[in-house]
């Protein structure tokens, strides 16, 4: 889903380092832009795209919510053109479109963030979207289900944290069976999901523990995580075992990862091909301007 707090490089403006880290990020940009200068109707798979996936060791995806205004053969079209593998976030229904398109659906959707496992009156609404989502994504041998903590609605994180564990363990034997990872997304409760229980990265870590399978792994939403802890890089780090899965997004705004924002992707990126990382990370911002020309320059950023 979905729809972040300082790891990230300070700016220094007027220093030689905030010069060379501008000077780097308008140079890919701009890179990435001449390789679809010819594209003249905004939001469009236009035959003028170009690879820009140059590098291979990023396994890259890109959700589909932020690009509403394209159809979903529209995106994938763009996707296959860029050198993107996978198209994620879809309900179960739209995962054979990808096949014609040679892509995977690296995330495929679930129940809502908002109705999550962490509430036992939602247990049976999410446990039942969630073994659709694992028998849809076996079918077309797509890795990833994803689920949710839900909101708090006055449960203490602990109590979550054990009933998250009670619905987890219902499903888990389920996606080894069909050999599909169950990730849980961290979201931010202070700016986009007030409420939202698994906020933090220890929440996450111990629900894997509890669960102890290697089919449950955290969703880490980069944007989300630089919101309520920062401290990126040490915590992928320090947690590689428990991640099977990276979104991205700039902060604030969640909008482009370009430098109008405070993340320094390519040492981000680097630092998860570092840990031995080799699934999908997966481009979830909200474009401001032409969306394929920002997915391009944020896939070549992201292209370490």
């Amino acid at each position: 889903m979905s729809t972040q707090k300082k790891h990230s490089e300070p700016r220094r403006q007027g220093t030689a380092a905030s010069m060379s880290r501008r000077e780097m990020l308008a140079g890919m940009a701009g890179a990435a832009a001449a390789t679809i200068a010819a594209m003249a109707v905004p939001g469009t798979a236009s035959a003028e795209l170009k690879r820009v996936v140059k590098n291979g060791r990023i396994n890259h995806s890109v959700c589909k919510w932020p690009y509403r205004k394209l159809k979903l053969d529209q995106l994938c079209e763009a996707a296959v053109k860029l050198g993107i593998k996978s198209v994620e976030l879809l309900k179960p229904k739209e995962l054979p479109t990808l096949k014609k398109y040679g892509l995977v659906c690296a995330m495929v959707n679930s129940h809502s963030y908002q109705r999550g496992v962490s509430n036992k009156d939602y247990h049976p609404e999410c446990l039942a979207y969630i073994r659709k989502s694992i028998d849809a994504a076996a079918e077309h041998k797509f890795p990833n289900v994803i689920t949710f903590s839900g909101f708090r609605y006055d449960t203490p994180d602990d109590v979550g944290l054990e009933n998250a564990v009670t619905a987890i363990k219902q499903v888990i034997g389920h996606a080894e069976e069909k050999k599909v990872n169950i990730c849980i997304e961290i979201l931010n409760s202070k700016v986009d999901h007030k409420g939202y229980m698994f906020d933090h990265m220890s929440w996450g870590v111990e629900l894997c523990k509890k669960i102890g399978s290697e089919r449950m792994k955290i969703l880490y939403d980069i944007y989300h995580a630089q919101i309520m802890e920062g401290d990126i890089i040490r915590t992928l780090r320090d947690n590689q075992e428990y991640i099977g899965h990276y979104h991205t997004g700039g902060n604030p705004g969640r909008h482009e990862i370009d430098d109008t924002q405070e993340l320094y992707y390519p040492a981000i990126m680097r630092a998860i091909v570092e840990t031995g990382f080799n699934d999908y990370v997966a481009q979830e911002f909200i474009p401001t301007g032409d969306p394929l020309t920002s997915l391009a320059e944020a896939i070549q950023i992201c292209d370490v």
